[in-house]
Parts: structure tokens; C-alpha cells; sequence
């Protein structure tokens, strides 16, 4: 007897949702890029407190939006999230936003990983991204467990050199011990608008748990999940942009990362570890930020076959995308990954064809529509957990999570979003007051207006389709339990 068809019940744990978002974020990336960026482009010292108070902030953004997905599980959350909350014609807003702003991170990651193996090994960034391509595509297609434990072993590792490369730091810090980047008057001066927009791009990823909310294990595991790794990621990122200034003193650190000879911050477990293990662990350290992008791309992926197969299932969008696998592809949304892929590889050959820049042109912009687009997201999704809450739904929760933390929520992430799109020069490399900023704006707000639109072309065209939207989680005993997966019938 055959299994039925969907997603897979009951297969995926808290501690493999906790790989999937910190593996999105990718942690070795933002130490080599982002910190490193930040520092340079914007002359701030207090980078490391950044990420301590930026944390806070999407935690009060995060209450309502894993609250609200514990009654409203579904694959495409925010899309479903917005339908209850909101109504029907904001929750196809909502996924059409979510699906530019995943296949947008998504894609920029091909253009830094093609542009770091190209550097490492020659030859064109186009033909590496092609490579890479081939592997996220076939990964992509397997069953999520096997895809958790690919992102675990990736992680780890990438983990483990970087707590290395911290300790090289403060074992050998230029001047001492010294708790200055952690100090308010070091990042509030000029140039803090910057360092946050930065600094939430960081974070994206974190929020990917609730995905996975119709394969979780139980109610409560995507929040925990979700709360982990955010506390865990702006721990980390704190400690680790702290330990980078240790390593060459508060006072340098701007200077440092703009001068490219300084090799920060590989160069850091060079000096460290000495001539016999430095050399080896900077260039297992360039290895896995290979691996980190990976494995950023491969949960992204994963992301947003979710979205389309959750949507392609309510027929909101072609039926067909809705297929799932069986055997080792047990489970897996298999076209959603192929729809994925397949833009991936329309939107990187348009680049390679058109010669354009794969990292400012390709990694850069995209990375920056992901980034604004994922906080339009979780601000809205507050909003809607407001909205719901107020109106019946979630009767066991409490005032905190009803009523307080999304309130405060949509507060600070209006506050953020206001300063990430006015300091969108800064993350794109702009000049002061460039038309072009408002091209990152635009795109969010055109998908926003496009998803509108065809929920209200649904509504007055195919009623039966309008009324199912976020509502298309199947029964529970319609979909195996992959636990009974082995059981003959």
C-alpha cells in the first residue's frame, strides 16, 4: 500500500529546525563579510552591542509570529499567517512577498559562492554557481531529515573554526582586554543607521522554523527552535565581532578591516596558532565559508519549495507544484525545489550573460530585497497575530503574547525597517541620495500589490479557491507519520 502523499508528519525535530535557521543565517559568512563591512563602511566601533540590542528588538518581532503559527500551522507561514489575520487577499500578499524576498537571498548566494570558489581556485564564478546548483538541486529533492543532517555536519564545522578563531583573538589581543565595542556611546554615533540596517541582514534566516511547522514533532518545537537560534545567533555574532577587535584593538579595528592585506579575519587564526597549524586552519577556515553558503542556500531552498508547495496545494498557484516525493525523496516538496532551481538558474544566467558584477550586482542587491523583504514579513505577521489574537483565535495564550510583545513588536520592527530602507545606500553602496535606493522599496511593494491583486482576481473568479487560502494543511491522518514510514500495510 502506498503512503499517502504531503509533507512528512512528525519528522523533524527541534534540535534540525535549530541547523535550518542557524544554517540560513550562516554564521561564517556574516564573520567574514558582514561583520567585516560593517566595520569598514560605516567607521563604527560598537558593532558588537549592535547585534545584542538587534536581537532584543526581533525577539518582541518573533513572539506573535511563532505563537500564531502554533494554531496556524502551515508550510507557507507568513502566507498563511496574514490570511487569518488579515484576510485572504493579504495572505497572497504576504507569500508573494515571502517568495521574492527567500528566492532573492537565495539566488544572491550564488554569485558569493561562485566569486569565493573563483578566487580560490580560477575560472569563471558562472561555471562554480553551475556547480553548486547541481548539488543544492539534487539535495534539495531529499527527504528534509537528510537535508538536516547535510546542514548539521556543515555547521559544526563552521561553528568549531570560528569558536577557534576567537579564542586566537582573545589569547592574543592587540591591546589587552577591553569591553569598549560593547559600550552605548560607541555605537550610538554617526553612522548607526547603518550598522543596523547591516546588522539585520545578519539575522535573516532565523525566522525559518515555522516552515517546517506541518513536519515538526510537536506544537512547541518550532518556537523553541525559533527562539534558540535567535538568542543563539546574536550571542554569537556579539562575542565573535567583539573578539575581532580583541584580536587588533578597539582603536584599529576600522582601519583594519578596510585594508584588504590585513586578511581579516582568517588571518586572525594565521597569527594566532603559529606557522604550523595557523596556515592549515585559514584554509580550512576558506573551505567552510564554502560550506556556509551551502548550507545557507540549501535552507533557503528548502524554505521556499515549502511556500510553493503549501500554495500550489490551495491552487493559488499551479496545482502541479504541489508534488511531493516518496522513498528517499519521502516527503519532500519536489516541485517547489524544481520551481526553485529553475529560477535560480534563469536569474544567474541572465547575470553571467549580461557580464554584470556577481557580487555587488548579483549578492549585494538581491541579498538587500531579501533582507528588507523578510522584516516586512515578520512586522506584518505581528500585526496579524494582533489582529487574531483580538478576534478569538489563540484563546490559551496570554496577555504577553496576545496583546504586549506584538504590539511592541510591530514598534521596533517599523522603527528598524525605517532605518534599514533609509541607509539602503549604505548596504548597497550608493551615493547619498540615489534614485536607485528606491528600486529595493519598490520591488517588496510591487509584490505586495501583485499578491493583492490576484487575491482579488481569485476571489471574483474562482471563489472556492479564494475561500481555502491558508486553510489547506491537511488532516492529520491524511499524510503519514514518517515514524510508521517502514510499517508494510
Amino acid at each position: 500500500m502506498s503512503a499517502p502523499g504531503g509533507l512528512a508528519r512528525k519528522s523533524v525535530g527541534s534540535p534540525s529546525l535549530w541547523f535550518f535557521a542557524v544554517g540560513a543565517s550562516s554564521p561564517m559568512t556574516v564573520l567574514a563579510g558582514g561583520v567585516i563591512a560593517t566595520y569598514a563602511a560605516t567607521g563604527v566601533v560598537g558593532v558588537p552591542l549592535s547585534f545584542l540590542l538587534l536581537a532584543g528588538a526581533l525577539a518582541l518581532l518573533t513572539v506573535g509570529y511563532v505563537a500564531m503559527s502554533r494554531h496556524v500551522a502551515h508550510a507557507a507561514t507568513c502566507y498563511a499567517l496574514l490570511a487569518h489575520g488579515l484576510g485572504r487577499a493579504a495572505g497572497v500578499a504576504g507569500g508573494a512577498v515571502a517568495l521574492v524576498a527567500y528566492n532573492a537571498i537565495q539566488i544572491s548566494l550564488y554569485g558569493l559562492v561562485g566569486v569565493t570558489l573563483a578566487g580560490q581556485l580560477g575560472g569563471d564564478w558562472w561555471r562554480w554557481a553551475a556547480v553548486v546548483w547541481v548539488v543544492v538541486t539534487a539535495v534539495g529533492l531529499l527527504r528534509v531529515t537528510i537535508n538536516a543532517r547535510v546542514l548539521a555536519l556543515a555547521l559544526i564545522a563552521e561553528l568549531g573554526v570560528i569558536t577557534l578563531l576567537d579564542f586566537g583573538a582573545l589569547t592574543h589581543a592587540a591591546s589587552g582586554i577591553s569591553f569598549e565595542p560593547l559600550s552605548p556611546d560607541k555605537l550610538f554615533v554617526n553612522g548607526v543607521g547603518g550598522v543596523l540596517a547591516l546588522g539585520m541582514a545578519a539575522f535573516v534566516g532565523y525566522e525559518s522554523g515555522p516552515v517546517f511547522s506541518e513536519e515538526a514533532r510537536g506544537p512547541r518545537t518550532v518556537a523553541r527552535a525559533t527562539f534558540a537560534a535567535l538568542a543563539f545567533l546574536g550571542l554569537f555574532y556579539a562575542f565573535s565581532s567583539w573578539a575581532l577587535a580583541m584580536a587588533v584593538g578597539p582603536e584599529n579595528i576600522v582601519d583594519a578591516t578596510r585594508d584588504p592585506a590585513a586578511g581579516l579575519p582568517f588571518s586572525v587564526l594565521e597569527s594566532s596558532f603559529g606557522p604550523a597549524y595557523g596556515p592549515m586552519l585559514g584554509d580550512l577556515a576558506t573551505v567552510l565559508l564554502v560550506t556556509s553558503i551551502f548550507a545557507a542556500m540549501l535552507s533557503f531552498h528548502n524554505g521556499v519549495a515549502r511556500y510553493v508547495f503549501a500554495m500550489g496545494r490551495e491552487r493559488v498557484l499551479p496545482p502541479g507544484l504541489a508534488r511531493t516525493g516518496s522513498g528517499a525523496r519521502g516527503g519532500a516538496p519536489i516541485g517547489g525545489s524544481l520551481f526553485q532551481s529553475v529560477i535560480a538558474a534563469l536569474v544567474v544566467a541572465v547575470y553571467a550573460i549580461i557580464g554584470a558584477d556577481p557580487f555587488t550586482g548579483l549578492f549585494t542587491w538581491l541579498s538587500t530585497i531579501g533582507a528588507v523583504g523578510v522584516l516586512v514579513l515578520l512586522v506584518s505577521a505581528s500585526v496579524a497575530a494582533l489582529r487574531y489574537f483580538r478576534t478569538g483565535g489563540g484563546t490559551s495564550e496570554g496577555p504577553w503574547v496576545r496583546v504586549i510583545a506584538p504590539t511592541l513588536g510591530v514598534g521596533v520592527g517599523l522603527v528598524i525597517l525605517a532605518t534599514t530602507v533609509s541607509n539602503v545606500e549604505s548596504l548597497l553602496g550608493l551615493p547619498p541620495g540615489s534614485p536607485r535606493a528606491w528600486i529595493i522599496p519598490g520591488i517588496i511593494g510591487a509584490a505586495a500589490v501583485g499578491g493583492l491583486a490576484w487575491g482579488a482576481m481569485l476571489r471574483a473568479s474562482r471563489p472556492e479557491v479564494y475561500a481555502g487560502i491558508g486553510r489547506g494543511r491537511p488532516h492529520p491522518l491524511a499524510v503519514l507519520d514518517q515514524r510508521l514510514a517502514e510499517v508494510e500495510v
